[in-house]
């Protein structure tokens, strides 16, 4: 069984009200909900967390290393393109970790096209939308079948 964290950043709080054609219309509440069934019927732990706030992400990665957290799946979100600080806390607890985003930001602005977990995570998800997640968690899923 892996325990797996889900870290949701700044404004995925707004998913389903917020630019929904870049970001669709499914809530952050449905896609936590989805997340957790498919974990459970996997044999996993799953817990999610959301802030919009730079320093409690950081912290919740310290304490996911004293949780015993195997996996990470992540949407830094904006934080994508300017936290050091969330990236150094990620190598500090050195948990394997997914990165997500739900529009292809490669499509986007310049700005978002820079990531500075992406060299760092075990593999990057974008552009799926909600069923990115749910890659992720699969791909985690089939790590632990060994």
């Amino acid at each position: 069984m892996a325990n797996i964290l889900v870290l949701h950043g700044p404004n995925l709080d707004m998913l389903g009200r917020r630019e929904p054609e870049h970001y669709g219309s499914t809530t952050l509440d449905s896609i936590d909900a989805a997340l957790v069934l498919l974990a459970d019927s996997t044999g996993h732990r799953l817990e999610s967390f959301q802030s919009n706030a730079e320093h409690a992400l950081v912290e919740r990665i310290h304490q996911a290393g004293a949780d015993g957290i195997d996996h990470i799946i992540f949407n830094p979100a904006a934080f994508s393109h300017t936290s050091i600080a969330l990236r150094d806390a990620l190598l500090a607890v050195d948990i394997p970790f997914i990165e997500v985003h739900l529009s292809n930001i490669y499509r986007r602005e310049e700005f978002r096209r820079h990531s500075w977990f992406s060299d760092i995570a075990i593999g990057v998800i974008s552009g799926l939308g909600a069923n990115g997640y749910e890659a992720a968690l699969n791909h985690i899923v089939e790590l632990h079948k060994n």
